[in-house]
């Protein structure tokens, strides 16, 4: 007898769907998770773009204590002299401040041409990939399905769909705005988190990917959890072991045995053997296939494969402690503050990272937490930033180099709120590298594999993995670096289990 049906690797939000997913359909689920508590990655992230609705049906998160602070999010983009622009609404539904009628005009159009392709493009989250082989056309059919959908969008609609599907997102903004503060900030929207500077080949889709998502039925809308993102995967976890998942945190797995054809253990770093034919992991796939089951298990083309999936993280979170609150030359504080001026702003801070540099004109979002919900313990202030753009591989190496991008990041905060480094009580710093370290993502790659035209749909993460199943009979994939891509919405999991669950019901 197995000591579980069904092992889950990782704890994180894909984790947790595909074990709750496994467990509802009736399987003896264990989830594993190597630190001391679950929820991975999801409280570097600092709003919510949307969480997979299938996943808050299923587990109904609210019932378990997913509430919200403020589930549409303004965005302020700021401007050093302190005519700072107010993006309020779902994506900028309306723009307060010193903008043109022209601009005005031109950014309504624009809008609604980028939501409406964004939400054409939506269904494809929540299918697996179609595969292109003739013996597999079921998945092939539905995704023909939906691209029936968008070629009934009228021929000028679908001309300007089919522009827009490869372009790059500084070339979109030049030819419709002139305001560069509501250019930057969109570009700085577009590329958060991905390895791609607003006029790299085909950094539109990063936009696209963004705003697809849902919350509360908004479409592009920006949420904040009350608690912070964590808040999401505490819910998540609370729900998944309501339907019976056994969840087993300071479990590290060290290896997935198996025989000459399916998975048969898991191996745990205090030596236990846990029994299944079934495994989940929600690691990154070279994690799982190249360390945890080995190389020699597969074929060279699906290893050369797995070792070139590319994962290359630019973000960085800054974390602050405050004596007072600091002054954005006037900026409301209960919202989403924005520094980048303008698309050469952003991409001049790309530039840095291609060489193992950092710019001294970092980009960033930051957002104060305690002007939504004041810590009744502490008591003071707090920043915190995701701050674009940062290398994995710093040149000069990061033990020399964080305290450089430390002060980069002060100094550029200091021209647009002037005075705070005084403010500053305590400070933390995480580099791609130290993301990296702690969290066990190559890389320091928040989607686990970055998000590009050559690593999207069947081709994400690699040819050959797409499905979620791997040449491992019983083993499959559902981290991020699955489709549909990352993001703190579950849907790799969710579709990963789902992928399992087929096979099953087929053998």
């Amino acid at each position: 007898m197995p000591s579980s049906d069904a092992i889950v690797i990782g704890g994180g939000i894909n984790g947790l769907a595909a074990a709750g997913r496994l467990a509802q359909a009736g399987a003896n689920v264990t989830l594993l998770e190597s630190a001391p508590a679950t929820g991975g990655m999801a409280a570097l992230a600092q709003l919510c773009t949307g969480i997979d609705a299938r996943i808050e049906k299923a587990f109904a998160l609210a019932a378990h204590g997913l509430d919200w602070v403020e589930q549409n999010v303004s965005t302020t983009a700021l401007s050093a002299s302190g005519e700072h622009l107010v993006l309020k609404g779902p994506f900028a539904e309306t723009v307060d401040g010193s903008l043109s009628a022209e601009n005005h005009a031109s950014w309504a159009a624009l809008r609604t041409t980028l939501l409406r392709n964004a939400a054409l493009l939506a269904p494809f989250r929540q299918m697996p990939p179609p595969r292109l082989a003739r013996e597999h056309g079921m998945p092939l059919w539905e995704a023909l399905r939906h691209g029936l959908a968008i070629r009934r969008m009228g021929r000028d609609n679908l001309r300007e769909f089919m522009r827009l599907m490869l372009i790059n997102v500084a070339d979109v903004l030049d030819d419709e705005l002139t305001d560069d503060r509501l250019k930057g900030v969109l570009a700085f929207d577009t590329v958060l988190g991905h390895h791609a500077g607003p006029r790299s080949p085909n950094s539109l889709l990063g936009l696209y990917h963004r705003i697809s998502g849902q919350v509360a039925g908004r479409q592009a809308a920006l949420a904040l959890p009350r608690g912070g993102m964590a808040a999401i995967t505490t819910a998540l976890h609370k729900a998944v072991a309501a339907a019976g998942v056994t969840i087993r945190c300071n479990s590290a797995a060290t290896r997935i045995s198996a025989d000459a054809e399916r998975v048969q253990s898991v191996t745990l770093a205090s030596g236990e053997v846990l029994t299944t034919g079934l495994v989940v992991s929600a690691l990154h796939p070279a994690s799982t296939l190249l360390t945890l089951v080995g190389a020699p298990q597969f074929d060279t083309g699906v290893v050369r494969r797995v070792r070139n999936i590319r994962s290359r993280g630019t973000t960085a979170r800054l974390n602050l402690t405050l004596s007072e609150v600091p002054d954005f030359r006037g900026a409301g504080h209960r919202s989403r503050l924005v520094i980048a001026p303008s698309i050469s702003a952003v991409e001049r801070a790309f530039n840095a990272v291609k060489y193992g540099a950092f710019s001294p004109e970092t980009v960033m979002e930051i957002l104060l937490p305690h002007a939504f919900a004041p810590d009744p313990e502490s008591g003071a202030p707090t920043l915190s930033a995701l701050v674009q753009f940062a290398p994995h591989d710093l040149r000069m190496g990061w033990a020399k180099g964080k305290p450089a991008y430390l002060k980069a990041i002060m100094d550029q905060l200091e021209r647009y709120a002037p005075g705070i480094g005084k403010q500053v009580t305590a400070v933390e710093v995480m580099t791609p590298h130290d993301i990296a370290e702690r969290h066990g993502a190559p890389g320091g790659q928040w989607h686990h594999a970055e998000l590009s035209v050559e690593q999207m749909l069947f081709l994400r993460p690699a040819i050959g993995l797409a499905q979620y199943a791997t040449p491992l009979h019983g083993l499959y994939l559902a981290s991020a670096a699955m489709h549909p891509g990352g993001g703190v919405n579950g849907s790799a999991g969710w579709n990963a289990a789902g992928a399992a669950l087929a096979k099953a019901g087929a053998s």
